[in-house]
């Protein structure tokens, strides 16, 4: 796994932190929300844009938004009582399915 890889890794671990401030700005807690999704996603969008010198620009931009997917749907299902049915936890999986395809053909 080169360095660009790793980036796109962080890249989508900072936007998932973005989406949990959206989260936070939603249920009253602006302050800290605003915060936490300038931080999350001013440091996603540098980190993609360090993995896109390695990545092609379709495959970093569907690793990273899947990453983002995958990861909001779980923290929504642990933490904000989202739906757990089995047909979505499937179609989720078919993301990581996708994410895992390209990686491994690119």
């Amino acid at each position: 796994m080169t360095w660009h890889w790793l980036a796109l890794l962080g890249a989508g671990v900072f936007e998932v932190l973005g989406v949990v401030g959206f989260a936070r700005v939603s249920q009253g807690r602006a302050l800290a929300g605003g915060v936490l999704m300038a931080l999350g996603f001013g440091t996603a969008l540098g980190f993609l844009a360090l993995a896109m010198r390695g990545i092609d620009l379709g495959v970093a931009y569907a690793v990273f938004t899947g990453i983002g997917t995958v990861c909001g749907t779980l923290l929504g299902m642990l933490f904000w009582g989202e739906s757990r049915h089995p047909l979505r936890i499937g179609f989720t999986a078919l993301i990581v399915i996708g994410v895992l395809g390209l990686k491994l053909l690119n």
